[in-house]
């Protein structure tokens, strides 16, 4: 089985879980609606192609580790705003984009609570299955190396500091393309798809992070293995 090996380093990332309120919170590894969003982006994309969005989230197969423990480099943002209805921001399309809402939308100032990933250094390895219908995995990986608009890591501040897109990677499943990608001597804190390989998981779990497009709204859950992933050179 073919993988792209992909690299996520960044001085912020937000992974987003589950909102509560005003607390926008983090998971440790990105959601499958994240990954979705982010190749779609690559591509130019738009919104409206909903069924798109779902058809390509529904394909996408990964895995993934971190060089460092992630809890050890987070922390929350406050934010506060006092928006009207004639407000107006720019956005990455280069046009000034309004707020829709009712009047309760605009009174009083908003607080929210953002928490972030900092100095994030990330391994995943990524799979389309099947890998036949476009987008197929090289034009994913053609997208990311000049992507249509600019990328980042969950919330538009989250912008990459290297190069997204690292090699092709050829292994049996996931856990074994993680593998085969974690630097020799280490034994890094990963997750990977429960169906794929079970082997050295500390804990199985259902994870709610898939997105459905048309309604904009999150739901399901799959089961994920967490663990520790040795580099390939290291004995086991």
């Amino acid at each position: 089985m073919r993988w792209m090996h992909l690299r996520f380093e960044a001085p912020l990332a937000s992974f987003g879980a589950e909102a509560i309120d005003a607390h926008g919170v983090i998971r440790d590894f990105p959601a499958q609606s994240m990954l979705t969003g982010l190749f779609a982006n690559a591509l130019g994309w738009t919104r409206t192609m909903k069924a798109a969005h779902d058809a390509l989230q529904d394909r996408i197969i990964f895995a993934a580790a971190h060089d460092e423990t992630p809890d050890l480099r987070r922390f929350t943002d406050y934010q506060t705003a006092r928006l009207g209805k004639t407000d107006k921001a720019w956005t990455t399309s280069g046009r000034p984009v309004g707020r829709g809402g009712g009047p309760q939308t605009y009174s009083g100032a908003h607080q929210r609570w953002r928490d972030y990933h900092s100095d994030v250094r990330l391994s995943l390895v990524v799979r389309l299955e099947p890998d036949g219908p476009a987008p197929t995995l090289r034009q994913l990986a053609d997208a990311l190396t000049r992507p249509a608009r600019p990328l980042y890591f969950g919330r538009k501040p989250c912008m990459p500091s290297a190069e997204i897109f690292r090699a092709w990677v050829d292994e049996v499943d996931a856990r074994s393309a993680l593998s085969s990608v974690v630097p020799a001597g280490r034994r890094a804190y990963a997750i990977w798809p429960h169906s794929q390989n079970l082997e050295g998981a500390h804990a199985v779990r259902f994870v709610t992070d898939e997105r459905n497009w048309a309604s904009g709204l999150h739901g399901g859950a799959r089961r994920v293995c967490t663990g520790r992933v040795a580099g390939r050179e290291e004995p086991r």
